[in-house]
């Protein structure tokens, strides 16, 4: 007889449980959302993708509890009462003197109970940065010479690995082997059994030929298998080719001197953001770098982040430059295309027009989503009123949100990729 061992694998650490914990996390998703919020806005650029100890208020955390009543009339006697007699009624204590959790005023009795901490790691606080967000109208296509492929479940084989056995299915089959070989045996044992308990006293031959046979039937039984390798049954998977979502990223950042060095740590930031969410969600994925001022370059993500390279302010730079890469290097039949653009918003006054006539008629046909945050604490800049009209020409395909302070990024990038907005298309 063939034995099959089931050795659990899971990455559980010892006294941990690794359901337990997804289902603890999902749970208070709420609460822990809260705090990778606030984690992304207090940290350094360098950190922003590490893990977090997270706090749940205890309140949050209390799980309801029954008890059985009292019932009936009860009288109680306490020893050492020389203030009160039966039927007082008693004064509710001030605000502050029972126990608490750390509010209110100090007291010498009363107990309460801190806050829940825990820590999460770096992948699930990517994921719980990340939920519920995606690139939108973002389109799978068939490209020769680069389908990707994906295991699928095809039903279940009578053999396969040992690994991929269906338990259930296996145990399944052997009821109903052990159920068919045994149906005749049963009905015979049923029919003698009745016959012996009809029989006179005085067939005593006939009983012994009985009960030779009914113990032949029940040996016949006993031998039947309990499981069997025909009755083993296996998960069949099989590979099926899947159109590939093959997509690019441009990062436009403005770099020029009206950028102050907290303006520019702010769009580091949020593209730091977007660069951890698609090498996160996406497989097939490029990036695209490009840094400008009166000029615009193409650089390399180390440059990108770091270089302090400076000067005046030409924005349509970097828009000519995206659209050379685009017709050079991603043909639109088969790149899902996006852009990203970062700036102050302060542009040379003639420039301005200029980019909005090259995103309307040059840039944003060929784009999938086109995203511009403006970062100053002050009123909108030149190229925000240019952009401004092309919000309603191109509904749900290019979106405007404001930057004043660390605390608006998150924010502002969960509604730029919010996955509504690919529902919506």
């Amino acid at each position: 007889m063939h034995v099959s061992y089931i050795i659990d694998r899971r990455p559980n650490g010892r006294h941990r449980s690794a359901v337990n914990r997804q289902r603890f996390l999902a749970r208070y998703r709420e609460q822990i959302q809260r705090a990778v919020s606030d984690a992304v806005t207090r940290r350094s650029i360098t950190d922003i993708d590490r893990g977090d100890t997270v706090s749940i208020p205890t309140r949050d955390i209390a799980e309801p509890v029954f008890r059985h009543g009292a019932g009936g009339d009860r009288h109680q006697v306490l020893p050492g009462n020389h203030d009160f007699q039966r039927g007082d009624q008693l004064q509710r204590p001030p605000s502050g003197a029972g126990g608490g959790a750390g509010s209110g005023q100090a007291s010498d009795h009363g107990e309460g109970e801190d806050e829940f901490v825990f820590n999460i790691s770096r992948d699930e606080f990517l994921d719980f940065l990340f939920a519920d967000l995606a690139l939108p109208h973002l389109v799978k296509q068939r490209l020769a010479g680069s389908e990707t492929y994906q295991w699928q479940k095809a039903g279940i084989v009578s053999s396969g690995s040992p690994t991929k056995i269906n338990i259930v299915r296996s145990l399944r089959q052997a009821q109903l082997r052990r159920i068919g070989l045994g149906a005749e045996r049963r009905r015979q044992l049923q029919t003698l059994t009745a016959e012996l308990q009809g029989l006179r006293p005085e067939d005593e031959e006939r009983r012994r030929e009985l009960l030779e046979k009914l113990q032949d039937l029940r040996e016949q039984l006993a031998r039947i298998p309990y499981i069997d390798t025909y009755d083993l049954r296996y998960n069949h998977h099989v590979k099926v080719a899947k159109p590939t979502a093959q997509a690019v990223m441009f990062c436009l950042m403005d770099v020029s001197g009206s950028m102050t060095q907290a303006m520019k740590d702010l769009a580091k930031r949020f593209f730091i953001l977007l660069y951890l969410f698609l090498q996160r969600n996406y497989r097939r994925i490029e990036l695209v770098f490009i840094r400008h001022h009166t000029s615009a370059k193409e650089v390399d993500e180390e440059d990108f982040f770091y270089s302090r390279e400076t000067g005046g302010t030409i924005v349509s730079s970097a828009l000519h430059l995206t659209r050379e890469i685009i017709e050079q290097r991603y043909p639109v039949d088969r790149w899902n295309i996006y852009a990203a653009q970062a700036s102050d918003g302060d542009n040379w006054s003639d420039d301005s027009p200029i980019c909005q006539d090259l995103l309307r008629e040059q840039i944003l046909p060929l784009l999938q989503y086109y995203a511009y945050i403006e970062i100053t604490p002050h009123e909108h800049q030149a190229l925000w009123a240019a952009y401004k009209p092309l919000v309603d020409e191109f509904r749900g395909r290019f979106a405007m949100q404001q930057i004043i302070e660390a605390s608006d990024i998150y924010p502002v990038f969960r509604e730029l990729f919010a996955r509504k907005k690919e529902a919506a298309a």
